[in-house]
């Protein structure tokens, strides 16, 4: 059954800090490595971990959302971010390339399923995964659900998000002459492609700093400091080249329209009730669409993952979940 769940949750503790057990570079063709971690039970019940933007990457943190003696925790830095390379480059780099790369490094560490842990673009990426290698998934949880929609990025580079911060939607908008602001993610990377890296990372800065901004229900309405420019570089290069393209799929609503393929796969869907980045609109329709999932509104809660309802109810899902799965798991 597919039912909402309100959630008013104190922060759950983190699972203590672990170290991973296996660290490798992978090499998975075109160009590109990945860097890729295993942390946790060896034996136990595997989850791969799917980070946002695209190009986020992983960090510590996100190992601690597990049980370590319960699961094997399967992380890695997506191509063109984090500690893969080359850095920040988009060529050969779309939403099949990565579908791809999971496969792979599934097959690399003789995992036959595992559980699928996805926020934002992370989620993104789970449902596109799980659509197309369904017998891979033994379930998806999903943060900030991102349908790749361009409704979803109208709200959010097309002025819906900028009504509720307008003095940040000024700064990110004041960088574009008023003649390009009516495609500012075309305006964008037309300078974050420049072949003046000065410019590329002003602008990666500016790009970043809009969406860290809306984040967090904590943020004090300001932009705060300037990422590093390492990391702001790939994060807005390569958001920026998958939102021109729309995410790399056939259609517009793909995502919804082959939701019969997650049939039997089980969901636990966890939105924040006032997320600016991504709001509940799309959790909604998905958790419509798919009879298996569970979707939790968590109360006073944004996008992010570290937000204090959203980390609670990850970890009690994890915590839990382990009784759900079929008994040949791992």
């Amino acid at each position: 059954m597919n039912k909402i769940a309100g959630q008013n949750r104190a922060a759950a503790q983190l699972h203590p800090p672990i170290e991973p057990f296996d660290q490798r570079i992978l090499d998975v063709g075109d160009g590109h490595s990945l860097y890729v971690e295993q942390c946790g039970n060896p034996e136990g019940i595997a989850v791969v971990v799917l980070h946002g933007g695209p190009g986020g990457g992983c960090s510590p943190t996100m190992r601690r959302y597990f049980d370590p003696s319960i699961y094997r925790v399967v992380l890695f830095d997506q191509r063109g971010c984090g500690r893969s390379r080359p850095h920040a480059e988009v060529e050969a780099n779309t939403t099949w390339h990565l579908v791809a790369d999971i496969e792979r490094i599934r097959e690399a560490l003789g995992i036959e399923a595992w559980v699928v842990f996805g926020g934002s673009w992370g989620a993104t990426l789970s449902l596109v995964y799980a659509q197309t290698h369904p017998e891979r998934a033994l379930h998806l949880v999903l943060r900030g659900v991102f349908l790749m929609t361009q409704p979803e990025l109208d709200w959010f580079y097309g002025g819906g998000a900028g009504h509720f911060w307008p003095e940040n939607w000024a700064r990110f908008t004041d960088l574009i002459p008023p003649s390009e602001r009516g495609d500012l993610i075309a305006a964008y990377g037309r300078r974050l492609f420049s072949p003046d890296l000065s410019i590329q990372t002003r602008y990666a800065r500016s790009w970043a700093a809009w969406e860290n901004a809306l984040a967090s229900m904590g943020n004090n309405g300001t932009m705060g400091g300037e990422a590093p420019a390492d990391y702001a570089r790939a994060f807005a290069r390569l958001e920026n080249h998958y939102f021109r393209h729309g995410g790399f799929l056939a259609e517009d609503q793909q995502i919804l329209s082959r939701v019969g393929r997650l049939r039997g796969i089980g969901g636990s869907i966890v939105q924040g009730r006032y997320d600016m980045i991504c709001p509940p609109t799309s959790a909604y329709m998905l958790s419509q669409a798919w009879p298996e999932a569970e979707l939790r509104m968590i109360a006073d809660a944004g996008h992010a993952l570290s937000e204090p309802g959203i980390t609670a109810e990850l970890v009690r899902i994890m915590d839990h979940l382990h009784k759900r799965l079929p008994p040949s798991a791992p």
